[in-house]
């Protein structure tokens, strides 16, 4: 397994002034540098199998919802997606899963996780919430912890023992 680690703030600097929404599309662009860049490249330099079978994205925080925005927006891309701690860049399931007999079909694991002491834990319970009432399947797992990494190296290792199986 190869692991890709960029950063998913597609400007080189934010300013501290800049608003919540100047932040927020700061995030959002990272979309495309992931599936025009990123991925193209890894899969020129790198012996990968493009297929979405072959490829998972997850993230922690605001690459937690990033993760499950592009992730889940992109089922030609992706099979297997993580949010952990999902940061509010989280779209509604309503959103991102329009036809849940389809994502049957094209995902192998939606998981979502969060830490019981998380100040935004309300984000990927709701979320897992509305995956239940819509009845996607998916993984959730609430640890022990706050917004921090203890809980997301518990996610990393609980998750990557059931990708690609």
């Amino acid at each position: 397994m190869i692991l890709v680690m960029p950063n998913g703030c597609s400007v080189p600097y934010l300013d501290a002034k800049a608003s919540g929404q100047q932040v927020f599309n700061a995030f959002a662009a990272f979309e495309g540098e992931l599936l025009g860049d990123i991925i193209p490249y890894v899969d020129s330099h790198y012996s990968v199998e493009a297929h979405p079978l072959n490829r998972a994205l997850c993230g922690l925080s605001m690459g937690g919802g990033q993760a499950l925005n592009i992730g889940l927006g992109h089922p030609e891309t992706f099979s297997w997606v993580g949010g952990f701690s999902s940061a509010p860049n989280t779209k509604k399931v309503t959103e991102l899963i329009k036809a849940p007999g389809e994502f049957k079909k094209n995902f192998r694991l939606l998981w979502i996780s969060c830490g019981d002491q998380d100040q935004i834990l309300n984000i990927s319970q709701s979320f897992h919430k509305e995956l239940q009432k819509q009845n996607v399947a998916h993984e959730w797992h609430l640890d022990s912890g706050g917004h921090d990494w203890n809980v997301w190296k518990n996610d990393l290792y609980f998750i990557s023992q059931k990708l690609f199986r």
